[in-house]
């Protein structure tokens, strides 16, 4: 039977395993700063008034529910799934995952906007949604995660013919569902490309040790 784990056999040397207990620790940070700021920005949302949106003003209103959390935690799931099983991606792909978490928390808290009217709030038509409610606040909008993670998992997995298109069509899903589900106003989604891409190269040129273990 084939071991899932065989990558691991042999490849952590002592510098290695620093560097992923460092990866570890950055993405514990992460955790802590993205509730502390989603809850502060969830804070100043309440009551703040919404933006006009070329597209939000045009589109109708889906329930898009079962995607926008079951399929969310799914990608999350399958991505740490193959992280873990790909030790010359785990290192790296752990400390990118935490710095995409900072970098996220530090947007979100700049700008305080309420929802679009109307818009669907996540997990509120399924109360069992209880761990999506553990990390996402009302009123963080800016840049959509959901759009930004696929696309994040996707330049990670690049040099895999298998796994990048179905990242990169996860990415194309969750951005349209963004919109339709007025969850997330158009900026948000259409913004979460170019800033993925950006925190990509930013983990590269602070881990370009980490960065080469996957060529």
């Amino acid at each position: 039977m084939h071991n899932p784990f065989h990558a691991h056999k042999g490849f952590w040397s002592s510098a290695q395993k620093q560097s992923m207990w460092f990866g570890v620790f950055l993405l514990a940070m992460a955790a802590v700063v993205q509730i502390t700021l989603g809850q502060y920005g969830a804070r100043w949302a309440d009551g703040a008034t919404y933006a006009h949106d070329l597209f939000l003003d045009h589109l109708p209103i889906v329930n898009l529910d079962f995607i926008i959390v079951g399929f969310a935690i799914l990608t999350w799931v399958l991505a740490w799934c193959l992280l873990l099983v790909s030790p010359r991606r785990l290192i790296f792909g752990t400390k990118a995952i935490a710095l995409f978490i900072i970098c996220r928390a530090f947007f979100m808290s700049l700008t305080h906007m309420g929802p679009y009217p109307g818009a669907m709030n996540p997990g509120v038509v399924n109360t069992g949604w209880w761990l999506y409610h553990r990390v996402t606040f009302q009123g963080n909008f800016f840049f959509s995660a959901h759009t930004a993670f696929p696309l994040l998992i996707a330049l990670i997995f690049w040099d895999d013919n298998r796994w990048r298109p179905i990242f990169l069509g996860l990415g194309v899903l969750f951005g349209a569902t963004m919109l339709l589900s007025h969850t997330h106003y158009s900026i948000d989604v259409f913004a979460a490309p170019f800033i993925v891409y950006g925190t990509y190269r930013i983990t590269e040129k602070l881990f370009p040790k980490d960065r080469a273990l996957m060529q």
